[in-house]
C-alpha cells in the first residue's frame, strides 16, 4: 500500500468526524487549567473591589415588593458583566426564593474563561450564543427555568453591537413564560477597556448606583410585530437605566 493511500482506520477517523460534522451538535471549548486559574484570581478580586464601593439602590421593578419574587430572566449590558453578580446575590437572592441562577455564555474559547467565573459565585453556565449553539442553549436554558432557577443574559453578547437588545432574550422568556427584569448600574469611577463593548472595571471606593427596570414580558402567542415592539421597549428601557 502507498505511503499517502488512507488505513482503514483513519478512514474511519474521518468518517466519525464527517458524522459529527454533519449532525449539527457543536460542542462548546471546555476552559483549560489556566482559564479556572485566573477564574479564581478575577473572582477573589471582584469580591475584594465590591466590598469597598458603596451602593445605591434603585428598583422601579414592583417585583420584590409584595413577598418573596419567583423566578425571572435577568438582562443585563455586555460591558456591565464585571458587578451583576454582586448584584444579583447583595439584593435579588434576598428577595426570592429560587435556588439558583443559570447563565447563557458563548460556546468560545473566551466563553470557558467566562463560564469558569460563573461557577466560582456558584452560577450554572449554559453554552451558546445567536451564531453557535444557540437552539440548544435555549432549550438548557428552558429546562432550568423548569426547574426554578432564575435566569441571565447579555442581550447585546457575546459580539454586539453594544447596547442593541438582540432576539435571543424574547425567544428565551417566550419560550420559559418568565419576565424580563432590566438591570444594569452606573460607576463613579471606573476604567473602560477598548474593546466593542467599552467593558466597565470598577475600581475601590467607587460609588455604584444600582437600577432595576420595570419587568418585560412577552406572550407565548406574540406576533414578530409585537416581538419587535418587545424588544424596543426592552432596549429603550435598559439604555434609560444605563448611564455611561
Amino acid at each position: 500500500m502507498a505511503a499517502s493511500d488512507p488505513t482503514p482506520k483513519t478512514e474511519a477517523r474521518r468518517g466519525a468526524t464527517r458524522k459529527r460534522r454533519s449532525s449539527g451538535v457543536v460542542v462548546p471549548h471546555k476552559p483549560y487549567w489556566y482559564q479556572r486559574l485566573g477564574a479564581w484570581v478575577v473572582f477573589l478580586l471582584v469580591r475584594v473591589v465590591s466590598a469597598t464601593l458603596r451602593y445605591r439602590w434603585t428598583d422601579r421593578s414592583g417585583y420584590f415588593g409584595h413577598g418573596p419574587a419567583g423566578p425571572a430572566i435577568y438582562c443585563v449590558w455586555h460591558n456591565r458583566l464585571a458587578l451583576c453578580l454582586v448584584v444579583y446575590y447583595t439584593y435579588v437572592r434576598r428577595r426570592n426564593q429560587t435556588p439558583g441562577m443559570a447563565a447563557m455564555v458563548s460556546a468560545s474559547k473566551d466563553g470557558g474563561f467566562l463560564a469558569s467565573i460563573l461557577e466560582c459565585f456558584g452560577v450554572q453556565p449554559v453554552r451558546g450564543s445567536s451564531s453557535r449553539r444557540g437552539p440548544q442553549a435555549l432549550v438548557e436554558l428552558n429546562g432550568w427555568a423548569e426547574r426554578g432557577y432564575d435566569l441571565a443574559i447579555t442581550p447585546d453578547g457575546p459580539r454586539g453591537p453594544r447596547y442593541v437588545a438582540q432576539e435571543g432574550v424574547l425567544a428565551l422568556a417566550q419560550v420559559t413564560g418568565l419576565p424580563i427584569i432590566p438591570a444594569s448600574y452606573y460607576l463613579g469611577w471606573k476604567v473602560q477597556a477598548k474593546s466593542w463593548d467599552r467593558f466597565q472595571i470598577p475600581l475601590p471606593f467607587s460609588v455604584c448606583e444600582v437600577m432595576i427596570g420595570k419587568p418585560v414580558r412577552i406572550p407565548r402567542e406574540a406576533s414578530d410585530e409585537e416581538r419587535e415592539t418587545l424588544r424596543q421597549q426592552l432596549e429603550q428601557t435598559l439604555r434609560e437605566i444605563s448611564r455611561d
